[in-house]
This record gives C-alpha cells, structure tokens and sequence, in this order.
C-alpha cells in the first residue's frame, strides 16, 4: 500500500516552463518511477481559486512559499526519499543531487520557492467514488492538499478528535469524493497533512460547500477550530492532475 508521500510544492517561472514540464513528464518522472520502492508518482497544477475562509498563514519567513505546482511521489514506507547515506557519511558532505545528470540539476533548479514534505498515513477512508481509483495508482484528478501545524499540544488532541470524529466519516459519504487521507510528517516543515481526491474539480467545487448544511452540528466546532491551525503557503491547495494524464 502507498502509506507513504514525498511532497514538492514549487512555482515556474515562464520561461522554461514548456521545457520543464516536458522533461518533468517524460524523462524525470519515468526515472523516479524506476527506482526501489516507488509506486507511482502524479503531478498536480493548482486551480486559480481564492483562498478558504478562516484559514490562518504562517509568518515564518523561511518556509518557501511555493504552490503553483505539486508533485506527488508514493511509497510503502518514507525510507525510499531517504538521501543517500553518503550526503551525510562522508567527512565532508557530498551534494544531495550529486548523482544526478546536469540536465536534470539544471531542470531541477527552475523550480522557484520549493517546499518538500515527506509523510506517512495516519489514517484513510474511501468515499463513494472509491472504485474510480485502483489501489496503488496516481490519486484522482483532483485533489486538495492541506499541510498545517497546530499552536498547542492541546490543539492536536482538538485536530484528532476533529478528523476522526466528524471530517473523515462526512468525507465518506460525500457522492463525488473518491477519498481522504490523514497524514504526518517525517520531514518538513508541516507536522500534519491531509488529502482529498475527488472525481474533478467541477465536483470539488459543487459537494464539498454542502457540508455545513448537511452537518450544521458541526459547523459550529470548525468555525472555532479551523483558526487554531498555521497553514504553508497556499495551504490547502486546490489542485488538478496534469501527469499522468486525465483519460476523458
């Protein structure tokens, strides 16, 4: 199982971008896939959508404020992102991309702004449309991406019961949403994460508003937590699959 998620949200600049994306697609994304481990990877390019209400942003200024793009890598387990034992081992540090070829350290250094989060799986549950994905592959064409930290220990108890009390098991049974995961990090700056996938964006948009009036129990328990998490840049990010391609 893909219990596992290497995370690179980046910006392009336009130049370059063509050539980029044709190199990310297919060149460097079927060599990723090549290597011990890795099950699939899928490339996402944010939907132009304002950003959520109530959602709080970090001030931190060293956290890279890339967002435009995402690119997904999934694994069993967090070990396959690993660097290479090298980079550390040696009396003097070697260069993470030292392997790499210099086109791909040259493509590689046209991402602007990039973050990268690797995280393991919390927890999980299919929604309606979950025989729309086969286990294993590329999530679905559209997802969204949160990546956040709490202010307190106390306000991760609240972000557990939160989830697993009431957002996981609405998420479930919303009709168009093909799944949720709940996710923590192993490296990075976002400590929490969590993944919708849905069948398209259009759906996104129509059923996820619906919550508050299918569930206005709980309405008022998010408008009072929701302020209580630090969201990266862009979080949660609104996104569509570019890579592999959406069959139509």
């Amino acid at each position: 199982m893909d219990r596992a998620l290497k995370i690179s949200w980046y910006n392009l600049q336009d130049d370059g971008r063509d050539a980029y994306l044709s190199w990310l697609h297919g060149a460097y994304i079927p060599k990723v896939l090549k290597q011990p481990g890795v099950l699939w990877a899928a490339h996402y390019a944010s939907a132009k959508i304002p950003p959520l209400p109530r959602i709080r942003y970090t001030d931190d200024k060293s956290v890279p404020v890339g967002k435009d793009y995402i690119l997904l890598i999934g694994a069993a387990d967090s070990h396959p992102f690993a660097k290479d034992a090298r980079v550390f081992a040696d009396p003097v540090p070697r260069k993470a991309d030292a392997d790499l070829l210099q086109e791909d350290r040259k493509m590689l250094s046209l991402r602007v702004g990039e973050r990268i989060n690797i995280m393991v799986e919390e927890a999980r549950v299919d929604g309606p449309e979950a025989n729309q994905r086969a286990a294993g592959t590329a999530p679905s064409p559209c997802i969204q991406l949160g990546s956040f930290n709490a202010i307190s220990c106390e306000a991760e108890d609240e972000l557990l019961a939160w989830y697993g009390r009431w957002r996981m098991p609405a998420l479930s049974k919303l009709p168009g949403c093909v799944g949720m995961r709940k996710l923590v990090s192993v490296s990075g700056w976002a400590k929490h994460g969590v993944l919708y996938e849905f069948t398209s964006l259009e759906v996104r948009n129509e059923r996820l508003p619906t919550l508050p009036k299918l569930y206005p129990e709980m309405e008022a328990w998010t408008n009072r937590f929701i302020p209580k998490l630090i969201h990266e840049p862009g979080s949660p990010n609104i996104a569509c699959r570019i890579w592999p391609p959406v069959k139509t």
